[in-house]
């Protein structure tokens, strides 16, 4: 692992963060990218050892020149990418005919041709090195639910998208997850993560997770993950 390179959108905070700390705990080495380059390289320092470097970068995954400068950016640095996870999400809940065409278009544009500008800006470099591409979609890509109809909408895009992708790119040895969460602990939707949240899921799991999938034999893929918690609040 020692020799990998990741790059994680989304990565400043939630379930990104709880990634890139877990990769990083592992020594692969970690790029993560947020709206706002400077708390990327803020969060980045605070990561970072002397063995373990971590990369801040600024990109919004709705501009695909964004992506394309990050991938750039993280290739001149440190000369490949081994693994994509396509982090980044908003959610705004509503009744559909509540919803404004701004916040549709945010959800669909982020959640859904987000992880596609991902993909496009970094998939020849992930033939170049039969990489891995993750998703992190949410159960909300197979159950819909009140108030859910653009998230709902950009999830299950976010599922379908990536698991035809997989049938793609597999020809490339390119290995092609999606993972999709249930309720974890993170700042998601306004909520301020404490000591109520512990029988969530916790953003660390979801690394534990990945870091498990990679180390899986080659020959096989887990091409689509549900997770949810042990037992559902109350």
């Amino acid at each position: 692992m020692k020799n990998k390179v990741a790059y994680i959108t989304g990565g400043t905070k939630g379930i990104g963060l709880g990634i890139a700390e877990v990769l990083h705990k592992h020594g692969i080495t970690v790029a993560i990218s947020g709206r706002r380059k400077e708390d990327a390289i803020e969060v980045a320092e605070q990561l970072s050892t002397m063995e373990a470097p971590v990369f801040g970068i600024g990109s919004d995954v709705k501009n695909f020149e964004d992506e394309k400068n990050a991938v750039a950016e993280i290739i001149r640095k440190f000369g490949k990418i081994d693994y994509v996870i396509a982090n980044a999400g908003v959610g705004i809940f509503k009744p559909v005919d509540e919803l404004s065409v701004e916040e549709w278009s945010s959800m669909i544009d982020t959640n859904l041709t987000g992880i596609f500008h991902t993909l496009k800006a970094s998939v020849e470099e992930l033939k170049k090195t039969e990489g891995y591409f993750i998703t992190i979609s949410s159960l909300a890509g197979t159950n819909f639910f009140e108030n859910g109809s653009g998230y709902n909408a950009s999830k299950f895009g976010a599922v379908g998208f990536t698991q035809a992708a997989m049938l793609d790119l597999r020809k490339y040895n390119i290995k092609v997850s999606t993972i999709m969460p249930g309720s974890v602990s993170t700042h998601f939707n306004g909520n301020e993560p404490s000591e109520k949240d512990a029988w969530k899921i916790q953003p660390e799991d979801i690394g534990q997770l990945i870091m498990d999938i990679f180390k899986m034999n080659p020959r096989t893929l887990a091409s689509k993950i549900e997770i949810r918690p042990l037992q559902p609040k109350g």
